[in-house]
């Protein structure tokens, strides 16, 4: 009889509240957990590209600077050949050359970073901080 009032109460057999709400969460977590685990193969993906891809770029960096190495020694060369000078002086020109162009770069440098960033974000937060200073004053004072 006890379980003929059970099966009255419930007839098309469902679980109670209790048990649906475990089930939910149960679904839940294999869904974030299949999700999660797709995440985690697709990162290893992605962390594979990016290495190749900063690898590719160092590389070229490289390959750039060396190729520069040699455009200004050829360059030096062709120039001592066609001036007829001694090619060491020329090598001290172009490097000279070379000192001042970066010390102008390195001034241009020094005028961008007196200037702050985030100029705005940094008055926002100062008048935050004096917002705050004021309402510490003031819940001090009314106590």
């Amino acid at each position: 009889m006890i379980s003929e009032s059970s099966r009255s109460r419930n007839p098309a057999g469902h679980t109670g509240l209790l048990q649906n709400l475990f089930a939910l969460a149960s679904a839940l977590a294999e869904f974030f957990e299949s999700r999660f685990a797709l995440l985690a193969e697709e990162s290893k993906t992605a962390a594979v590209q990016l290495l190749i891809l900063a690898g590719c770029l160092i590389f070229a960096l490289l390959l750039c600077a060396i190729g520069y190495v040699f455009l200004i020694t050829g360059v030096v060369v062709g120039l001592a050949h066609l001036a007829g000078i001694s090619w060491p002086w020329i090598a001290l020109a172009t490097a000279a050359l070379h000192f001042v162009i970066a010390l102008m770069l390195l001034l241009i440098a020094r005028s961008r970073i007196t200037k702050p960033f985030f100029r705005a974000t940094l008055a926002e937060l100062r008048k935050d901080r004096e917002w705050l200073k004021n309402l510490q004053a003031t819940n001090q004072s009314t106590n």
